[in-house]
């Protein structure tokens, strides 16, 4: 398969699953609107998919949000399958990303470190000296 057919399909996995998360197709409570797919990677044979989970609430919650969405993970396929006119719906694997915390924590420290605008150096070959 295509790197570029590939691509569309984990683009429209991803849509797919985050219209349900955002209409509330998913029934279980722990699953908050406001949690996000930050990354979808399918196998080139459409066997496996997985999905990546973040958010901006605790990391509890997601980790909760996670295992609800493992629990509908069957639910999930079978609406996939419905949307996707694939001859394979990939089996669906959420993972927790903290992908967004640790840049929010290198911005940080970035942040925190004092950077002093560059002087200019003495440049020696510049410089001339009047010994002559």
């Amino acid at each position: 398969m295509s790197e570029y057919r590939l691509q569309r399909v984990e683009n429209m996995v991803r849509e797919i699953i985050s219209e349900m998360i955002m209409k509330g197709s998913v029934k279980d409570p722990r699953i908050s609107s406001l949690v996000s797919i930050s990354k979808v990677e399918i196998s080139k044979d459409l066997s496996f998919a997985r999905i990546y989970i973040s958010g901006f609430e605790g990391e509890n919650k997601i980790k909760s949000a996670v295992d609800g969405l493992n629990s509908a993970a069957g639910f999930i396929q079978r609406n996939l399958g419905k949307h996707m006119h694939t001859r394979m719906t990939p089996k669906l694997k959420f993972i927790f990303d903290d992908s967004i915390k640790d840049g929010f924590e290198m911005t940080r420290k970035i942040d925190a470190l004092e950077i002093s605008p560059e002087e200019p150096e003495d440049n020696p070959a510049e410089t001339s000296d009047d010994n002559d």
